[in-house]
């Protein structure tokens, strides 16, 4: 293939890549620009193996497998909350591939074919690509809790940065022009150097701002990439480095704009406040925490509700940390079936790494025309009735608008303040990552629902819910049942056969670890246990396999729809788990209806059934379901994780 049919085909992939991050600026547009992305990404590496002639060395195609195996691992293991441990980390992989790359190319490469040009630019590749891998692994570790996220200062810090600077920059230079014998064990210093600098240049990086440091290493890793092209003459990987490396610099522009803070303010860690001096600091032993319990006039809050008719919810990285985004989707669902109109408002440095909180509520359904950024919403705020805080607190802080000299003085800030009436579900009252005090919490308008996110949403969902319908849906504990009397629990502890159905509402309660401690509660008491998957349970394939290999199900025991069907005649048990339209009878008899001819687990074979789904409401397809009225049939209703919780207790094995 001649060298300039290679390039034409290169550029092709390139625009690939281009139109691919273009597409994934758009919620709506952002699954196709991915797919685009990784087809181009694919191509644009087969293409090198061709126009490099190492098609038949064995060794790339068996670490391409396991980089791949490892990727998908990855991506189907990790849970949302841990996407932005996950981008730190592939920044990182990026990085140190092109550090490798451009070593390689000088310890490898004749001695007498490398060019001056060729020795610097591969030295700039090592330097670049290590800060980034060390930094990384460090931003990674901050993010996910396993060293502290407050900046890490000594004593001689900035000095010692600078002196590793000059002494990389030095030896870069010397790279051109010493001898053959003396470039392998420069390299190796320097790249020594470069993973040393990027930990003591990321480790004074507070938690609030690694949204600029991931955006920033994410360029780097495209710099590097960029640059390692350079130093083995590959054109098609200079083209990817750089867009990667320039998307990856204006976002970090982007971030910093928002922040209203500089790149060096950041990469110093001169954005943290040690004291506040907006206020007087918060004494703990007279501070007035008021807990969700003790939230004054309660039925008021849920009165503010139902007369409301504009609701901004503002989610923040307290959210992510109680993953609250499900009992956020649930309250969002609530006033809309009640009129309401609901918007999220999502401030561009909310959570870990730019985008955060809009990947949480994706995962969740939330529709993306829900979501406006703080350029779009912050104006309504003025006539809206209600704004729902759910852990944000930096990002709303008004002190950013007059506490000067403190980290947050000139950002802008989501208007929250301007609500008719606000409610606040953080934690606790505490400062956020920039220190400074928080003056929203003592306004008049503020009703503040402190402790886990999930509880506070529960709390203020349930006096919404007081006196909205008048014929609510009846929610069943395992008390309730009256007219089986606990026969069904009579009919558990003495079952030998028992199948356990999970569906999409297992995933939104993230009841799974309570799945498996059912499993192990009924063979513990001698029964057989198995799992009925269904193809399309959940949100993707294998949705179902992955959730519960996470809570760790042994493998053997779940059990794909076909070969598990015939046994619900003879099972004991059926409980079902959040699951619905594959559980449906009417799917064999609604015709006209979207389920009508649709396969489904046999579910009301079974002897008895126990169903633990949140309400009665008809399933995505809108069919509802004659299961619910069957007479062998229990309903304990609610939030799945609870009543597998109550269940487990009232059966006392």
């Amino acid at each position: 293939m001649g060298t300039i049919y290679i390039n034409i085909i290169g550029l092709i992939f390139v625009a690939g890549i281009v139109l691919g991050i273009k597409l994934m600026s758009s919620p709506e547009t952002a699954v196709k620009g991915n797919a685009i992305g990784a087809i181009s990404m694919a191509g644009a590496i087969i293409l090198t193996l061709l126009s490099q002639g190492i098609v038949n060395i064995q060794i790339l195609w068996i670490s391409m497998a396991i980089g791949s195996a490892f990727g998908y691992y990855l991506s189907v293991k990790v849970a949302m909350i841990q996407m932005p441990q996950m981008v730190a980390l592939l920044n990182g992989f990026g990085g140190g591939s092109s550090a490798i790359v451009s070593l390689l190319s000088l310890i490898n490469t004749p001695y007498i074919n490398l060019t001056g040009v060729d020795k610097f630019t591969a030295g700039l590749g090592i330097i670049i690509g290590s800060i980034t891998l060390s930094g990384s692994l460090i931003a990674a570790a901050k993010l996910d809790r396993r060293m502290t996220s407050k900046p890490i200062f000594f004593r001689g810090q900035s000095l010692l940065n600078t002196v590793i600077l000059i002494i990389m920059a030095v030896l870069n230079i010397a790279l051109i022009v010493v001898v053959k014998a003396s470039i392998g064990p420069l390299a190796i210093i320097l790249l020594a150097l470069a993973l040393f600098f990027g930990v003591i240049f990321t480790v004074r990086v507070g938690g609030a701002d690694m949204p600029v440091t991931i955006s920033l290493l994410n360029s780097f890793s495209g710099l590097a990439g960029a640059i390692s092209g350079f130093a083995i003459s590959n054109p098609l990987l200079i083209a990817v480095g750089a867009i990667v490396g320039a998307s990856g610099l204006i976002l970090t522009g982007i971030m910093c704009k928002a922040m209203n803070r500089s790149l060096s303010q950041v990469m110093t860690g001169k954005t943290v406040a040690v004291h506040t001096d907006n206020g007087k600091k918060p004494d703990p032993d007279t501070e007035d925490v008021v807990e969700p319990d003790d939230v004054p006039d309660k039925r008021d809050a849920g009165t503010i509700l139902r007369n409301a008719e504009s609701i901004i919810i503002v989610p923040g990285y307290g959210m992510a940390l109680a993953q609250a985004q499900f009992h956020v989707k649930r309250f969002m669902d609530l006033l809309e079936n009640a009129g309401k109109d609901v918007k999220f408002a999502i401030h561009p440095v909310a959570g870990r790494m730019p985008g955060h909180m809009n990947v949480l509520l994706a995962e969740v359904d939330v529709p993306y025309d829900r979501l406006h950024e703080l350029e779009t919403i912050d104006a309504e705020f003025a006539d809206c009735d209600v704004a729902v805080v759910v852990g944000a607190n930096d990002v709303i802080n008004p002190a950013a608008n007059t506490a000067k000299d403190t980290p947050i003085y000139g950002m802008p800030v989501l208007s929250v303040e301007d609500a008719k009436d606000i409610f606040i579900l953080n934690l606790d009252t505490k400062p956020g990552y920039a220190g400074v005090d928080n003056p929203l919490y003592s306004s008049s308008k503020v009703r503040l629902f402190l402790g886990d996110a999930k509880d506070s949403l529960d709390k203020l969902i349930s006096m919404f819910t007081d006196e909205e319908h008048e014929d609510p849906v009846e929610i069943l504990k395992p008390d309730d049942i009256g007219d089986r009397d606990g026969d069904y629990l009579d009919a558990v502890r003495k079952a030998k056969r028992v199948i356990i159905i999970p569906g999409y509402g297992m995933a939104l309660a993230q009841a799974q670890f309570k799945v498996k401690s059912l499993v192990e509660t009924l063979e513990a008491n001698n029964a057989e246990v198995k799992l009925a998957i269904h193809p399309v349970a959940g949100r993707m394939p294998g949705h179902m396999n992955v959730l519960l290999a996470e809570a760790d199900v042994p493998y053997d025991k779940l059990f794909e729809m076909d070969e598990i069907n015939p046994e619900f005649e003879n099972a004991d048990v059926a409980i079902i788990v959040g699951a619905n339209d594959v559980v449906n009878p009417a799917a064999r008899s609604a015709e006209g209806t979207p389920i009508y001819g649709m396969p489904i687990l046999k579910a009301h074979e079974a002897r008895n059934v126990i169903i633990f789904n949140l309400d009665t409401q008809p399933g995505y397809a809108g069919v509802d379901n004659p299961l619910y009225t069957q007479d062998n049939a229990t309903l304990l209703l609610g939030n799945a994780a609870e009543t597998l919780d109550d269940f487990i207790n009232d059966l006392g094995l």
